[in-house]
Formats: C-alpha cells, sequence, structure tokens
C-alpha cells in the first residue's frame, strides 16, 4: 500500500503567503538601465558613423554634390575616376605608403629596442631617458617645424622619404617606448635568466626570447606609428617641396584654389584614404585590445 503526501491546503480566510521578491544580481541590469545603455549606445554609434557617412554621400554625388548630398538619387562614380585617373593620386599613395611602411618598421624598431632596454636595464641616465621622452610629447607641432627644418637641411634631407621618416619617428618614437616598456614589465624576468642560462646574448635574448611574447604591444606600436606617418600634414606641407614626393595629406590641398574648393574629388580622395587605415585595423585587431590593455598592470 501507497501512501500519498499532499500539500496542507490553506484554512479558509487565511492570507496567501505573498512570494519572495526577485533579487538582481550585482552584473544584472534592470530594464530601464538596459534601455538606457542601448539607447546611449545607439546616439553614439549614429554620432560617430555620421561624418563617414555624409563623406561618402557627397563623394557619390558628383561635382556639385556639397549642396544636395543626402538625396537618394544621383548617385554617381565620376569623382572616384577623375581622381584615379586625372590627378596624381595614386603617387600620392605610394609615397604614403612607403613613408608610412618605413615608419613602422623604424619606429617600432627603435620603440621596442628603447622599451625593453628602459624595462630591463639599470644604467646611467635611465630616469632621465624615461622624462626625455614624456617631455618630448609636449611640444606642440608648430614648434618643432623650424628645427627640425633646420637640422634636415644640414643633413640635406629636406625633400627626401628619409627626411620624412626620420621626423615621424621622432614624433611617434617617445610615446611608443613608454608604452613598450610598460608591456615589456608584464613578461617575467625570469625569461631573460633563462635565455642567459642557455647561452643567448642579450639582442638574442631580446629577439628570439621577447618579441615573440610581446607581438600585441608591438602591434599597437605598429599600429600607431602607421597612422602618425599616414595622416599627418604640417611636416610634409613644409618639408617636401616636390610634387611627385607629395603624401596623400599634401596632395588633398592641390583640390583647394584661392576661389574655389572641389569637395568631390576632396571627399573621394578621403574615402579612398580611409581603405588603407580600416584595413589595417581590420587585420590587427586582435591584437589591439591585448597589446593596450596588458601595461596597465604588472606582474
Amino acid at each position: 500500500m501507497t501512501t500519498s503526501k499532499t500539500a496542507p491546503e490553506t484554512a479558509p480566510g487565511a492570507a496567501a503567503t505573498p512570494a519572495a521578491p526577485r533579487v538582481r544580481s550585482r552584473d544584472e541590469r534592470s530594464r530601464t538601465a538596459s534601455v538606457a545603455l542601448h539607447t546611449t549606445l545607439i546616439a553614439a554609434s549614429v554620432i560617430a558613423l555620421f561624418p563617414i557617412v555624409f563623406i561618402v554621400l557627397v563623394s557619390l554625388r558628383g561635382e556639385n554634390g556639397w549642396t544636395h548630398p543626402m538625396e537618394m538619387e544621383g548617385f554617381t562614380l565620376s569623382n572616384y575616376t577623375h581622381v584615379l585617373g586625372e590627378t596624381e593620386f595614386l603617387t600620392w599613395m605610394l609615397n604614403s605608403v612607403l613613408i608610412a611602411v618605413g615608419t613602422m618598421l623604424v619606429g617600432v624598431l627603435i620603440s621596442a629596442s628603447a622599451g625593453y632596454a628602459l624595462s630591463r636595464m639599470r644604467f646611467p641616465g635611465h630616469s632621465s631617458l624615461m622624462w626625455t621622452f614624456l617631455v618630448c610629447q609636449m611640444f606642440p607641432v608648430a614648434v618643432l617645424i623650424v628645427p627640425l627644418y633646420n637640422i634636415l637641411g644640414t643633413l640635406g634631407l629636406l625633400d627626401s622619404y628619409g627626411g620624412l621618416i626620420i621626423t615621424y619617428c621622432s614624433v611617434s618614437v617617445p610615446f611608443c617606448a613608454w608604452m613598450l616598456k610598460g608591456y615589456f614589465d608584464t613578461i617575467p624576468a625570469e625569461i631573460d635568466e633563462s635565455g642567459r642560462v642557455d647561452g643567448l646574448t642579450p639582442f638574442g635574448t631580446f629577439w628570439r626570447l621577447i618579441v615573440p611574447l610581446a607581438r600585441p604591444g608591438l602591434s599597437v606600436t605598429a599600429f600607431y606609428t602607421f597612422l602618425t606617418a599616414w595622416g599627418e600634414v604640417a611636416f610634409a606641407t613644409q618639408f617636401m617641396s616636390s610634387e611627385t614626393k607629395y603624401t596623400l595629406a599634401v596632395g588633398l590641398q592641390t583640390f583647394v584654389g584661392p576661389h574655389r574648393a572641389e569637395w568631390g574629388l576632396m571627399t573621394a580622395s578621403s574615402v579612398l584614404i580611409m581603405i588603407p587605415a580600416a584595413l589595417l585595423f581590420f587585420f590587427a585587431q586582435k591584437h589591439l585590445v591585448a597589446g593596450l590593455t596588458a601595461g596597465g598592470t604588472k606582474g
């Protein structure tokens, strides 16, 4: 014989016990907070994307696209065909690629070596060198143009790719060295000791053991130095005098005359200029977040 248990029945007239309110966890947001957060993110995304969308629409509206850019008809590629076929845009693009890639390679090599030395070695002037890197970031471009112009003129590097690469490295290396110094601090020093035990030289330890572990930080440094050279205007305008050696930033100024600006050509060129930087960011994005956050903590 089996017996079944039944829940006790509530006595007639007795008040039912109210259910306990659900307690949210610390990481759980309320519906109102979630709506407010998503609304804010959507608004920020629209604000960030609007200038890019506006430039693309103007570039597709023809010669007079600036007057009615938001109309959804009459799109044409005439501005792009004119820029690519009837101007020196491709030459400017090649010059910018050469200078940006050169700045990236030289800047990453110098800043990685300097950052590793600041992280691992103690030598006379160690603290002074760190503060010198920091002070170099405080000077505006307008102050640096005249002394750099005189230095490059003395060395015979005006109107040359090498002179512009050296100039851009002088701007980007101090910041990159500081950033990589913080990244190298997160790599255990025992790795260096094991390399010395195995008979590696200091440079061999740096090149064979430390550099492979520092790829995220080096990716951020490469991305920063590339963008520094890719979009710079002031130094390139003053130091490059031959039209065949113009960079993209300088070449765009030829579309602006004393009485009229070619907005269609400028916007089409701007869209084309964004493509290489966007591709570089797309392929390096998986390392960027790790590289930007790894140097924030030590150990």
